[in-house]
C-alpha cells in the first residue's frame, strides 16, 4: 500500500539536518540505516552509505534516482552465480584458454639487450 498524498512522500528527519549541517565540498557519505526514506531533489549530488543489513553500500545521488528509495540501490542479497557442473566446465576452459594465451605472449616477446 502506498503512503497518502496528503502525508506527503518519507524523508527521515534525521538525513535531512545531515545534509543541512553538511559543509560544502565535503566528500564523506553520510551514513544511514534508512532504507525506506525516498530521495529528495535537497539529496542530489551527495554521497549515502545505505546499510544493507551488513555493510554500507556507498550511494550517489543523481538526479534520476529523485522520488525512489534509498533501499532501492542497496541490494541486501549477494548474487554469486547460476550454473552447476557443466558452469563449472566452461570457467576452466576459460582459464586455461587465458593462461595458454598469456604463456603464448611471454614465449614471442624478444628478448631485451643492454
Amino acid at each position: 500500500m502506498t503512503r497518502s498524498l496528503k502525508k506527503g512522500l518519507y524523508v527521515d528527519e534525521r538525513l535531512i539536518k545531515k545534509i543541512q549541517d553538511k559543509k560544502p565540498g565535503d566528500r564523506t557519505p553520510i551514513k544511514t540505516w534508512s532504507r525506506a526514506s525516498v530521495i529528495s531533489p535537497e539529496m542530489v549530488s551527495f554521497t549515502f552509505a545505505v546499510h544493507n543489513g551488513k555493510d554500507f553500500i556507498p550511494v550517489a545521488i543523481s538526479e534520476e534516482m529523485v522520488g525512489h528509495k534509498l533501499g532501492e540501490f542497496s541490494p541486501t542479497r549477494k548474487f554469486t552465480k547460476h550454473g552447476g557442473k557443466m558452469q563449472k566446465e566452461m570457467e576452466t576452459a576459460a582459464k586455461q584458454r587465458d593462461l595458454d594465451a598469456a604463456k603464448a605472449a611471454k614465449t614471442s616477446e624478444p628478448a631485451k639487450k643492454k
